[in-house]
């Protein structure tokens, strides 16, 4: 398909290249920065038709700006942008340089990012044939400068139809069945697999310029990476060594001093100098240096993420020619993965203490990845430090994430448990793949390997799972399932780990995830990490959970709709049925309607409407995710880790994830926020009798607590007895069960002693009791603070005899807030708040409003504004009865 002009519109774009407007950047150096950003243009080869373009980004975005495509995320809308993954495109753009520019002693163009096949010109010189989206590029181009105006052009080639021949030549088709297409070309390419369609994401096989372009003009010399490498770690002292890769461009040796200098913010800053001769070329220096009674850096929950400011200076004749900073944490971090008497462990132990891991799985958040702010990114690790999460896992098939995204999980805790970028299917072994593999590998582990919430390396997501038990023996010849099992080796067990051992030594890496446990083999489960899918594609119920035990969970999940106005922005209101084709086009899943309907059946009445089916499985899917993360820091220390699939969405979808595209929570993250407490408060029904877990991941043993329970009818009336459980004792991160009874031992409504009651009667009217009581649970601190509390149901919320009630809402406004004051005469499940703003903030929601009780929540948002009403709609489970 091609796109044509007529007309006056038609001369226009086909006029001369405007020269860009520049943006200089002056160094802390005196080197000079020019961003290549503004001015470019895009073609469809073929059309010499050119249009404004936006870089960085990509060609779907400057095509929907200027209208030639649809919205890709709505209706069926997919289906008609297909045709972009199979055109060539070009970009160009014209920059001008000064003559003082040109008399230092070089120039260097970088482009962060391609994405993919890139010819890339300068004043009709051939720079560069890119073919690795995940690496960046530099390249000395004084020699192609010119004094004024100079061009810059861009050829990408089709990644479809550059790895067709691939494809023909190969003699079958890899089983990347996430790669919605007949022909699965994803795997020939380095390039973010997720963008080829995925079980929750849409195909958008981009090309662009897809991270910043920059020309550094410099004298003398270049750092070319400064990697501040931690040697030990004492309370008294951090040894340091300050490894750098040093640049001489002169033909003749340069004297100079390499000047370190360490601050931390409060503190007097102190420097080293030491006196080099560089020589022409690559020079690598290492320069030690101490930091005498360190404060380190600690995961969220546990501690400030301390960073100290770290730079180094080439100083030549008096002048700073270059200087490379960064930030640096200060801390140890080991994956403790050995065998024991259960199997294997698998937890991180940081600061020599061992943590419970509690986070998620994190996906590229949009399907379009310029469209990435910072102040997205900023939103989102306030989210993720907001439900008490302290690891992430960046997931294997999309991308290297953004420098940004580290410099926020440094700030904020947050470690990262980073995959290379493989997932789900065996890759190619030959030669030329390997070569891009490196690249990529050594490219990226220099880039990330400073960063103090750089946690371990993974080489891939469930490939070798995926070999062993997907099938691939029998759809395959033998001598293709060895070829792939070979590939894997070279790819996974002998490159990958030959660069992390060779440029990140100290970090931990393993092969795949899961590396060994199958969650359809239970005699597997006591060995590493585990994806355990037996909820959702297993059918099981939530419950297996509490008996399917891993010894770190990586991956589990379960799907749900969006809420309401998510819905409203990719379908019309005919389309609201779960069938519809325009849901089933925002669901990849192919049993994903289906089995959300099934497990709601299990647990909760399925509502006739449509939104109401919505709502009930926002529910559905919060309560079971909890029951699973609650399960796993119960059965610590044998469990150490819960990371839940998925943090996030890439578009508007169907999908398992606990925030959706445009960063409203999901009912999984407010569970998620409250299972992830560093003081957690877990009933749950074992056997025939109510236990209470008390689960703590703070530091310090908590002394003299108080643990309340009372239960109560729907109504708020006294059902029981009140227990107090005094002078409790929390020791620092462990799990222990403080209280045990059988819940008919906990009523006072039925009277047992009469002889004129039959055991058949009091049993009926015990259950009809449980179907209308809940145990309200606090805990207390010996100042009488509340420090935990939650609410427990004895039965399923379908089986629970729930009142008709009506909640009474008061409304306090001002200029980016909310508050409102809730108050119900009776029990009110599950109760959701809805205003039509997306992102808004609630400080709750989705909770149960006790009868009785007054509820404030905030809700915060720069939309709300003073004198408008603001649209609010309340909704509770016995509102979607019939």
């Amino acid at each position: 398909m091609m796109i044509n002009l007529t007309g006056k519109k038609a001369q226009i774009a086909c006029g001369l290249l405007c020269c860009c407007s520049m943006a200089y950047a002056q160094s802390n150096d005196n080197s000079e920065v020019l961003t290549l950003h503004t001015g470019w243009e895009f073609s469809q080869v073929g059309t010499e038709v050119w249009r404004t373009a936006v870089v960085p980004g990509t060609v779907h975005q400057d095509l929907i700006h200027h209208n030639l495509i649809p919205n890709p995320f709505y209706g069926t809308n997919e289906q008609k942008i297909q045709w972009i993954e199979n055109e060539d495109w070009e970009y160009r753009t014209a920059f001008t340089i000064t003559p003082d520019q040109l008399k230092r002693d070089d120039a260097q163009l970088t482009f962060e990012g391609l994405d993919t096949y890139a010819d890339v010109y300068l004043n009709g010189a051939l720079l560069l044939k890119a073919d690795n989206m995940f690496v960046g590029y530099t390249i000395p181009v004084k020699q192609y400068l010119r004094s004024g105006e100079n061009l810059l052009h861009i050829y990408f080639h089709s990644p479809i139809r550059q790895t067709l021949p691939q494809y023909a030549s190969n003699g079958f088709n890899y089983p990347a069945d996430n790669d919605h297409h007949e022909k699965h070309l994803s795997v020939f390419s380095r390039k973010a697999p997720y963008s080829y369609g995925w079980d929750w994401g849409i195909r958008m096989v981009t090309s662009g310029v897809w991270r910043p372009v920059t020309i550094r003009f410099y004298d003398a010399a270049s750092i070319s990476d400064y990697h501040v490498k931690q040697l030990s770690l004492t309370d008294q002292v951090a040894k340091l060594s300050n490894e750098l890769e040093i640049n001489n461009i002169l033909p003749h040796p340069l004297q100079a001093e390499i000047k370190i200098k360490t601050s931390l913010e409060g503190e007097q800053e102190s420097a080293i100098t030491q006196t080099v001769t560089l020589q022409p070329g690559i020079n690598r220096i290492c320069i030690p240096t101490e930091v005498v009674s360190p404060v380190r850096w600690m995961p969220n929950g546990w501690g400030a993420p301390t960073l100290y400011d770290f730079s180094a200076q080439i100083i030549t004749e008096g002048n700073v020619v270059a200087e490379q900073s960064h930030k640096i944490g200060l801390r140890t971090v080991r994956l403790v993965n050995e065998k024991d008497v259960d199997g294997e462990s698998f937890y991180f132990e940081v600061n020599g203490i061992p943590m419970f891991a509690k986070g998620a799985n994190y996906i590229p958040q949009d399907a379009l990845l310029t469209n990435v702010t910072t102040e997205r990114y900023q939103t989102l690790f306030r989210d993720i430090k907001e439900a008490n999460m302290n690891v992430i896992r960046v997931w294997g098939g999309g991308t290297y994430e953004d420098d940004r995204f580290y410099n926020l999980a440094d700030e904020n805790g947050i470690l990262v448990w980073q995959d290379f970028m493989f997932a789900c299917t065996p890759y190619p072994s030959d030669p030329t793949f390997l070569k891009r593999v490196e690249a990529e590998a050594c490219y990226n582990i220099r880039r990330l390997r400073n960063h103090p919430s750089l946690a371990m390396w993974c080489g891939n997501n469930e490939i070798l799972e995926a070999l062993k038990y997907w099938g691939y023996q029998k759809k395959y010849t033998p001598e293709i399932y060895q070829e792939m099992m070979t590939g894997y080796d070279k790819l996974f067990r002998e490159l990958l780990p030959a660069k992390v051992k060779e440029l990140d030594a100290d970090r931990f890496y393993i092969h795949s995830s899961p590396y060994l446990a199958n969650w359809g083999r239970p005699e597997s489960w006591g060995i590493g990490d585990s994806h355990n899918w037996g909820v959702w594609y297993g059918k099981k119920p939530f419950e297996s959970l509490d008996t399917d035990l891993p010894r770190f969970m990586s991956e589990f999940g379960f799907q749900s709709f969006p809420e309401m106005k998510t819905i409203a922005t990719f379908a019309s209101p005919e389309d609201y049925q779960i069938e519809s084709e325009v849901m089933n086009s925002h669901q990849k899943s192919s049993i994903g309607n289906a089995l959300i309907r099934t497990y709601m059946e299990r647990d909760y009445i399925v509502p006739e409407k449509f939104e109401d089916f919505v709502y009930v499985g926002l529910v559905l899917q919060g309560q079971g995710m909890r029951h699973g993360l609650e399960a796993h820091r119960r059965n610590r220390p044998y469990c150490m880790g819960t990371l839940y699939w998925q943090l996030n969405d890439s578009w508007p979808v169907v999908s398992w994830s606990g925030i959706d595209y445009y960063g409203n929570w999901k009912a999984l993250h407010y569970q998620a926020k409250r299972a992830f407490a560093p003081i957690h408060i877990n009933p749950i029904r074992q056997n025939d009798s109510l236990c209470v877990y008390l689960l703590s991941d703070r530091l310090d043993t908590m002394e003299k607590m108080t643990l309340e329970m009372k239960i109560t009818d729907f109504e708020g009336k006294k059902a029981g007895k009140p227990i107090q459980l005094k002078s409790l004792s929390i020791p620092a991160n462990t799990s222990q069960c403080v209280y045990k009874a059988k819940p008919g031992d906990l009523l006072s409504l039925i009277e047992r002693k009469s002889s004129e009651t039959s055991q058949s009667s009091v049993e009926k009217r015990l259950s009809e009791a449980l179907r209308h009581c809940f145990m309200q649970l606090t805990l207390k601190d010996k100042a009488g603070h509340t420090v935990a509390e939650t609410v427990y149901f004895f039965e399923k919320t379908k089986d629970l005899l729930l009142p008709e009630t009506t909640i009474t809402c008061k409304m306090k406004q001002t200029d980016g807030k909310c508050e409102l004051t809730l108050l119900s005469p009776a029990l009110a499940k599950d109760v959701f708040i809805e205003v039509p703003l997306q992102g808004a903030r609630f400080s709750d929601n989705f909770f149960d409003l006790l009868p009785g009780e007054r509820k404030t929540v905030v809700i915060t948002s720069p939309q709300i504004k003073k004198g408008e009403e603001l649209s609010l709609r309340l909704k509770h489970i016995r509102e979607t009865y019939n």
